[in-house]
């Protein structure tokens, strides 16, 4: 992609200031020559569906929030639906992105987990992931999670997705539905909540535009 960052953002004021335009959702990541983050803060928090403009992060890290990025925050549902405890439980996090192991972390701190954020740079991967209850991978490397470093009975969740010459594979060796009590499949599981939960933000941005919801004070 050729397009100057000037460009980009010229765009989106444009979106910004269209009426018809609910939400506005930047797919990253970016081409080297823009400023990934200077497009982000461009965006109208009020139409913010992938939760990534500062204010949306901040109101999120206060416990406050407005639109969270849909990844986690369908992580969040599904883990509700089958009735996953969350309170009190050890909640591991692999990763650390802004969009998706940052704001899972949050999320999953906020229901009064004891989280842990793991990543590149952490030693003993084993040490930490064995311990957790609630186990979330969102790396971007296949099959870094095996069998021998997830505890008897843990949920886990697969957030990972890579394309390779077998097809898409996960973060989540297939072999830890043996160990695991929950394992979300790849692809087919935290794919299709993440649609589901940027809809939602939609909507949710919708009605903060028309004033069904109270949006807070910039």
């Amino acid at each position: 992609m050729t397009i100057a960052e000037d460009e980009l953002v010229e765009l989106v004021d444009e979106l910004n200031e269209d009426d018809s335009v609910d939400g506005i959702l930047v797919q990253t990541p970016l081409p080297d020559q823009i400023d990934e983050a200077r497009v982000m803060r461009a965006i109208d928090p009020m139409k913010d569906v992938d939760g990534l403009h500062p204010f949306s992060a901040g109101q999120l890290y206060l416990g406050r929030q407005t639109l969270v990025p849909a990844t986690p925050l369908g992580v969040m549902q599904l883990l509700t639906e089958y009735r996953i405890s969350i309170a009190a439980a050890r909640a591991v996090v692999v990763g650390r992105s802004p969009l998706v192991g940052k704001p899972m972390a949050m999320l999953l701190l906020q229901a009064n987990a004891t989280v842990t954020i793991c990543h590149s740079r952490t030693e003993d991967l084993a040490r930490h992931t064995l311990d957790a209850d609630l186990l979330v991978a969102a790396v971007g490397l296949p099959g870094v999670i095996t069998s021998d470093m997830v505890k008897q009975g843990a949920a886990v969740v697969d957030i990972g997705i890579t394309r390779t010459e077998s097809g898409l594979v996960g973060d989540v060796d297939p072999n830890v539905a043996e160990v695991a009590a929950f394992l979300t499949p790849v692809p087919g599981g935290v794919g299709p909540m993440t649609i589901a939960a940027l809809l939602a933000n939609a909507v949710r941005a919708a009605r903060y535009r028309s004033g069904q919801l109270a949006f807070p004070l910039i």
